[in-house]
């Protein structure tokens, strides 16, 4: 399998979004009776069940407790970052303002390294969570695998409800002489809380993560809008290959062990369109930073800037404008009053759902897919010459 790239050596052809589309099924279902639920499964045997698919990146530009709250209220899930403003500094919201108001794009980098210097204070994981519980809504939060333990304890004790410990890259056989790494079994068994972790693209790693007793595999590296992972790393797998390979080892450690642990799509979809091939191509949920960034809810007030950005020596993130288009509920739900596919994401999924005849999530995954490059400028000359629509950028 693969192409020769050179003597010796071979490297397999993968794909991405815009490489793919999905065929029309043999029946059609009215959209509106179609379910888009997503479990996430907890120990007790039960799950934590949402309405909606999606989940909003634990990013300082899109997610704090006014946007968790609302994700919440609408069905969907928002993720706080435990090492991000929220956690470093009582009032984030005089940081982020610094953040969004520095007027040149070369200096704003260092000035995120300098204001994410300020240290976590724990006091602050337990009101976030607080706030969140509070207000009715599920509390999920992330910390980087080497401050987990710490702040798990203080989340769960806060009463939050998921865990979400992430990276550029997970894997259960961490090597480290200069730090202890996280011992995973040990890590899921001791904590009363599902956890998700990630991130991963590859079979391999995908199987070994859920032999951890993991609630949830996120899936990506380095496909967000923020994100300069790929270009300083040279690091990735495209977002249609990393899901489809993810879902295979999901199917197969299920069916080996009975026990069905959900993989989340996480980054490079920013409209409809994506979040329907994610799912199609076997992902059970996915996770959105970018489309979200653009709600008015989002504290990034129009901007967003991925996890790595503040790295001290190696940043791998860049803030980015992408203006607000609408209210939170208007990107998910609609009405859509742009014509690009980024508002109403819920409505894109149900419709496609209906159009392919899947029911339900699982049936979506069995949809079949076909190899199209030109699938978004067919027929398109005259949106592209006008950049409207599918020709904007």
């Amino acid at each position: 399998m693969g192409m020769w790239i050179g003597r010796n050596r071979k490297a397999r052809v993968t794909y991405g979004f815009d490489e793919i589309a999905l065929v029309p099924g043999d029946i059609s279902i009215n959209p509106n009776e179609t379910d888009t639920c997503f479990s996430i499964p907890k120990k007790d045997g039960s799950s934590i069940t949402l309405k909606i698919p999606i989940l909003a990146s634990a990013m300082d530009g899109v997610t704090d407790v006014r946007f968790c709250i609302e994700m919440g209220r609408l069905g969907g899930l928002g993720v706080i970052n435990l090492e991000g403003v929220q956690t470093r500094y009582e009032n984030p919201d005089e940081i982020l303002e610094k953040i969004v108001n520095e007027p040149s794009s070369a200096k704003v980098t260092a000035l995120i390294q300098k204001l994410y210097t300020e240290p976590v204070k724990e006091e602050l994981i337990s009101l976030r969570v607080s706030q969140l519980k509070k207000a009715g809504v599920l509390a999920a939060v992330s910390s980087i695998p080497q401050k987990a333990e710490r702040f798990a304890a203080i989340a769960q004790e806060a009463g939050a409800d998921v865990f979400v410990v992430q990276s550029t890259v997970s894997t259960v056989r961490h090597i480290s002489t200069e730090y202890k790494s996280l011992d995973l079994p040990a890590f899921t068994r001791d904590v009363n809380m599902p956890v998700i972790i990630g991130n991963a693209v590859t079979y391999d790693v995908t199987l070994e993560l859920m032999t951890c007793g993991v609630a949830g595999v996120l899936i990506g590296v380095g496909p967000g809008a923020a994100c300069t992972s790929r270009g300083v790393l040279g690091l990735g797998v495209p977002q249609v290959t990393a899901t489809v390979d993810c879902a295979a080892a999901r199917d197969a450690y299920h069916k080996k062990t009975g026990k069905y642990v959900p993989i989340i799509t996480d980054g490079g979809m920013s409209k409809g369109g994506d979040v329907c091939k994610a799912l199609a191509c076997g992902s059970d949920a996915v996770m959105i930073g970018s489309a979200f960034a653009r709600a008015k809810e989002a504290p990034g007030c129009g901007n967003h800037w991925g996890m790595a950005t503040p790295h001290a020596n190696l940043p791998r993130g860049t803030r980015i404008k992408v203006g607000i288009t609408g209210s939170l509920e208007q990107i998910l739900f609609g009405p859509a009053t742009v014509d690009d596919g980024s508002q109403n994401l819920v409505g894109a999924i149900k419709t496609c759902m209906g159009n392919v005849g899947a029911s339900s999530i699982r049936e979506f995954q069995e949809t079949e897919i076909i190899i199209a490059p030109s699938i978004k400028t067919e027929g398109k000359l005259f949106q592209n010459i006008q950049s409207v629509g599918m020709g904007s950028k």
